[in-house]
């Protein structure tokens, strides 16, 4: 622990985890649409995205939607969720991924996290089958930009005859074996938050290869009309079709892609040398089969180097101890030097709201602690990552000056 000294100065502007990053060609289409008077949920930008995002990521049909969590509703209900049904989801991820299965009625059964990725294990995935066999639907995340075991999900998914939701709203452009994420499921989305690494402020997209899976999400995302000359309804719809406005931000958005990607692995590879002699490692990956977008950079504090801290559902407190540090503290001095970072996505079994449901282990069905010890079970490796893990500034406008200087900072940590 150290206080504040000449050697750190604030930032005099604030380096920021994530924001957007505008070229210039997003305000040449949205003023197009603005002088076409395409304001709505269609127009050109709204065709051109959708076509130049189902190319790039492989898929036949890309449908434009106003959220990633809209497409993930939607896919829901195509893979025919039912009130009742349970469904097995990735533990440490968004809260975004699993809501929409609750929105159909269905029961979240939450899938440990492996350590090579930070993504479902599928072996936990399997041992999840053999106590609910029932079970026909999963929801995979990628997470942090970063593909999971991707083959061995999919045969654990096929063996057992379930759906695969593919949630990769955090890692378009990524691929695992060549092949983007995103198609790796029966049904897939991306998202275009404003922190994602294109943006349209808001708008994501539901991918799939079924020609009638497509036509049912757009129908469904404009309020279910039916082709009639009046407003003609026969089941739920929703609006949760793309503005052209917005597709008009993705569009001039789009062609940046892999500069953003080049810019996000520049900043994991500072990271990774300027950490080098401290008891701290990256986020993982595969880097024989998966080559990660680095949508944000995050590390892990070794077992030996954290000091004591505790975690209630909204506070935290440490102990402070020489050598030795915590998420708790690097955040906290972080944020005194006008910089931000994130704790891990806390596990959703972790979660108030989803505490009696439902969680499984590689080594069997248990409830875990933040001190990631499940009794008679083993380790919670969720819990544990969540536990030593912090997610870092990552954002491409970040200069190399200053993500020196928050390695220093990181680094005084442990003094």
């Amino acid at each position: 622990m150290f206080t504040q000294d000449k050697k750190f100065t604030p930032f005099a502007d604030k380096v920021w985890l994530a924001t957007p990053t505008m070229h210039g060609d997003e305000l040449k289409w949205m003023t197009d649409a603005y002088n076409k008077n395409w304001m709505s949920t269609v127009g050109e930008n709204i065709n051109e995205v959708e076509r130049l995002v189902a190319k790039k990521i492989g898929c036949k049909y890309a449908v434009a939607l106003a959220t990633g969590t809209a497409a993930l509703h939607l896919a829901m209900k195509l893979a025919g969720i039912k009130r009742g049904d349970k469904v097995f989801c990735s533990d440490m991820t968004f809260a975004a991924t699993l809501n929409p299965v609750v929105y159909e009625g269905g029961v979240p059964v939450f899938i440990d996290t492996e350590r090579d990725t930070w993504n479902t294990d599928p072996k936990a995935l399997e041992k999840a089958f053999e106590l609910y066999p029932e079970v026909r639907y999963i929801v995979v995340a990628n997470l942090y930009g970063t593909p999971g075991k991707m083959d061995e999900l999919r045969a654990v998914a096929d063996r057992h005859g379930a759906v695969i939701i593919e949630d990769a709203a955090e890692s378009y452009g990524a691929t695992y074996k060549g092949k983007q994420t995103g198609t790796f499921g029966d049904i897939g989305i991306i998202s275009f938050n404003g922190n994602k690494i294109i943006t349209g402020s808001a708008g994501g997209m539901l991918l799939t290869d079924d020609i009638n899976q497509a036509n049912k999400a757009r129908k469904w995302s404009t309020q279910s009309r039916e082709n009639a000359p009046w407003y003609q309804h026969e089941e739920l719809g929703y609006n949760y079709r793309m503005s052209n406005v917005i597709a008009g931000v993705i569009r001039g958005q789009l062609p940046y892609l892999e500069e953003h990607i080049a810019k996000k692995k520049a900043i994991y590879e500072r990271y990774k040398a300027g950490f080098k002699g401290l008891p701290v490692s990256m986020n993982p990956y595969d880097g024989k089969n998966s080559e990660p977008i680095f949508w944000l950079s995050c590390m892990i504090i070794d077992e030996r180097a954290m000091c004591k801290h505790v975690r209630g559902d909204r506070d935290a407190c440490y102990v402070p101890e020489h050598g030795k540090s915590c998420p708790t503290e690097i955040l906290g001095t972080l944020a005194k030097y006008n910089a931000e970072g994130r704790p891990i996505w806390k596990p959703m079994h972790l979660q108030p709201i989803f505490r009696n449901n439902p969680f499984v282990t590689v080594d069997g069905n248990g409830r875990g602690t933040t001190n990631a010890y499940i009794a008679g079970c083993g380790i919670d490796v969720g819990a544990d990552i969540f536990n030593r893990g912090l997610c870092l500034p990552s954002d491409i406008k970040m200069t190399a000056d200053e993500q020196d200087k928050i390695i220093e900072i990181i680094r005084a940590c442990f003094d």
